[in-house]
């Protein structure tokens, strides 16, 4: 069946009771004074943010603001989906299919929902217009239960082909960061003949090398490259657990998630293990749609899936689709390791921003967006 439903968010009350209810009797763990971020999210970080989940944070405002924007739900290979759906104004509007990664939902983008898809009421050309397709991944959010296993980024480009088959877009362009840097590619690679072209942003797997890197290849880089070499490398050494753990027991973190949300608000602010200077309200409102769908397994199991598809995350299949990169402040990805794999057309540096441009740099993020796709509509 193709059948798409207007969805509405409607969170029982007894959840948010029951949410408050657990936070108020949260075991603290007894930590030695001192130690900061490289031991894991301290104290001082967790407990603040932990009272204003409790005692200020207003989910009912925030669900308002979220069923403003028109949402639906269809199911594809028997999984629920979840999408949102903005059209533009603009007739000529390009059709993008944006897709979120982990830790987060399709929250990631609320803040270049408006510019993209009406770039005059916001100070744009019109010509830049996007009609946006926001799926949430399966098996995160409202994209829930996790009905089937298999579900790889490759699997997920193939169902979100067939969701805008459905929608009726016949050419359209895809974008997306971390998983989403994943998917996006990928579904220039199942459907080719529709994509016009595919943009990324907190790219790895077939954007960067793998350590260890020879000192005679550290030799051909230049220092920005060598700096993200050096990123790449501290990563994979002090902050790689958690992507482990999702590739390897996903189930087991689910029980722990999924029973306290002190330990899934913790999970999701640890992640990289480096701080965030994010709005408390837009972090708590991810936070909470992982508890209140209790998702935080399920969504954890793409890494899961992608780790023992057979491809793993060695060197993708070359994507022959126009392709863009915006590399943020963060990020790790470094072109001549790009381009065997990609047809690179769009390369922006940043210095700013995060893993996260579309809450960080959502200004960044929509420029680059649209000067990308500009000559290929």
């Amino acid at each position: 069946m193709d059948t798409i439903t207007p969805y509405r968010i409607e969170v029982p009350d007894a959840d948010l009771d029951d949410l408050r209810d657990r936070l108020a009797r949260t075991r603290w763990p007894a930590q030695p004074a001192g130690p900061g971020w490289e031991r894991g999210i301290p104290l001082g970080e967790l407990q603040p943010l932990a009272d204003y989940w409790r005692d200020g944070f207003d989910w009912r405002a925030q669900e308002a603001a979220l069923n403003r924007i028109p949402q639906f739900t269809t199911e594809i290979d028997g999984q629920p989906i979840h999408f949102l759906h903005v059209t533009s104004p603009e007739p000529g509007a390009l059709p993008l299919v944006m897709t979120h990664g982990w830790p987060s939902t399709f929250t990631e983008f609320l803040d270049v929902l408006g510019p993209l898809s009406d770039p005059a009421a916001h100070g744009g050309d019109p010509a830049d217009a996007f009609h946006l397709v926001v799926p949430s991944l399966p098996g995160f959010a409202f994209s829930s239960p996790a009905t089937t296993t298999g579900w790889t980024t490759r699997k997920v480009a193939e169902a979100w082909a067939e969701l805008m088959r459905r929608l009726g877009y016949e050419r359209y362009g895809a974008s997306g960061g971390d998983v989403g840097a994943g998917v996006s590619p990928d579904l220039g690679r199942v459907a080719p003949d529709q994509v016009a072209g595919v943009h990324v942003n907190a790219a790895t797997a077939g954007f960067m090398p793998f350590p260890p890197v020879d000192e005679a290849e550290l030799a051909e880089l230049n220092d920005v490259e060598r700096r993200r070499v050096e990123r790449i490398e501290t990563f994979m050494r002090d902050n790689f657990a958690y992507a482990q753990l999702q590739s390897t027991r996903p189930n087991t973190l689910g029980y722990l998630v999924s029973d306290s949300p002190m330990a899934q608000l913790a999970w999701i602010l640890d992640f990289g293990g480096q701080p965030r200077e994010l709005d408390r309200d837009r972090v708590l409102t991810n936070a909470s749609l992982y508890w209140l769908t209790g998702t935080g397994g399920s969504a954890a199991a793409i890494y899961y899936e992608d780790a023992h598809s057979g491809a793993g995350w060695g060197p993708p299949e070359r994507l022959e689709v126009p392709t863009g990169v915006a590399v943020f402040a963060e990020d790790i990805a470094i072109r001549r390791y790009a381009e065997p794999h990609h047809n690179i057309v769009h390369w922006t540096d940043f210095d700013t921003g995060g893993h996260f441009p579309g809450i960080d740099a959502p200004d960044l993020l929509t420029g680059d967006l649209r000067a990308f796709f500009r000559p290929l509509r």
